[in-house]
């Protein structure tokens, strides 16, 4: 502990200054004595390092995909800095409770981003159910940290970061004994109270400019369903418009709105809407549904060793995934998740898959269909 709390300590001063400087950020200082569970909200691949502003001096392990550690030298890097626990998002979490609360018992201040996958239309979405029962079960001190600023900064859909103002702070800090006095699922509700960030709603009473060129390009990766004529895959963003062959055309602003405010006004919105949509095509659908070419389908085992099982095009029938040869019924995908926007994970009772993007395309169409599927 002291090397590792050696090497957080000068890590926070080498970057400190740059991170906050780069994200506008305001970090309030978080100080509890001995280990503590962080709970936080999820909103860009930046949290980790922005939480971390506001503990300079505890060392902190993340809850990370296991995906970061198939990247040699740099996984190397990140395990030297913050020794993080590795999670299969789209697999059980069993392994992964049981090294939260190892690490809690050997004194480590562990993080972990509950709601599991970062928000794709600026709403924090509710934590794991479980969260609760393992706050409880930690006898440490939990602290409920929110992120406030960072969908409009760089939302997930984009690789453009907009200059804005973010700040990360405390909400709650709750005692093990506090803890104790409630239930596991009213605890996760706390969480999810304390966790809750609108970003459109903020912005209608705050009005931040969030600056950038080009601020539209990269949405069709989140947002596939044109919100006017509810065709897929004919949305796109050009500069700083949204546009459709159908006519649609849409300012996307300074402070993340849509001018003019029809069919939508807000991401938000759109997500809902995208969804209904989606449900509505599915209902009775036949054939292939939509495609992408040029996907890589790879294997991962327990030891994040990767084996390539094919390249080729992506199908989505209305029960099943087809690529390179292979076919996964839906029924049989136990969980699927995404990370970024270009990488879909699944898994299929033991084994473990990643299909990634080599070129621009949505994947997440492929993961909304298995979700109204498995509902």
């Amino acid at each position: 502990m002291p090397d590792r709390k050696r090497r957080w300590q000068l890590l926070q001063r080498l970057l400190s200054g740059y991170i906050k400087g780069r994200f506008s950020l305001t970090a309030e200082p978080v100080r509890v004595d001995g280990p503590c569970l962080i709970v936080a909200n999820h909103v860009t691949n930046w949290d980790p390092l922005l939480l971390a502003m506001s503990f300079p001096d505890t060392p902190i392990r993340f809850v990370a995909s296991e995906h970061i550690f198939r990247h040699g030298i740099l996984s190397d890097a990140l395990e030297w800095a913050a020794a993080p626990i590795p999670r299969r998002k789209a697999a059980s979490g069993a392994d992964t409770v049981k090294a939260v609360l190892r690490a809690l018992k050997a004194g480590d201040t562990v993080c972990i981003f509950a709601e599991g996958d970062a928000t794709w239309d600026g709403l924090t979405h509710p934590v794991f159910p479980a969260t609760g029962k393992l706050a409880r079960a930690a006898a440490v001190p939990l602290v409920t940290y929110r992120l406030e600023g960072g969908y409009l900064s760089l939302p997930r859909w984009s690789k453009r970061l907009r200059r804005g103002r973010m700040r990360g702070a405390p909400v709650g800090i709750y005692t093990p004994e506090e803890l104790k006095r409630y239930k596991g699922p009213e605890i996760t509700a706390l969480i999810d109270r304390d966790l809750f960030e609108d970003a459109f709603e903020r912005q209608r009473r705050e009005h931040t400019a969030f600056r950038a060129e080009n601020r539209a390009e990269g949405i069709e990766r989140g947002f596939f369903l044109c919100p006017r004529c509810g065709r897929l895959g004919t949305v796109h963003g050009v500069g700083n418009r949204v546009l459709c062959d159908c006519g649609l055309d849409l300012l996307y602003t300074e402070e993340g709105f849509f001018d003019p405010p029809t069919p939508v006004a807000a991401l938000s919105e759109w997500e809902q809407l995208q969804r209904a949509g989606l449900r509505a095509l599915l209902k009775n659908a036949e054939g292939v549904l939509f495609s992408d070419g040029g996907l890589r389908l790879t294997r991962i085992d327990s030891a994040h060793r990767e084996t390539a099982l094919g390249v080729g095009i992506l199908y989505q029938h209305p029960d099943a995934l087809e690529i390179a040869g292979h076919y996964f019924p839906l029924r049989k995908i136990d969980s699927m998740a995404m990370v970024k926007a270009d990488i879909l994970l699944f898994s299929v009772g033991d084994a473990y898959y990643e299909i990634r993007a080599a070129a621009p395309c949505c994947l997440r169409k492929y993961l909304l269909t298995w979700q109204n599927a498995k509902n």
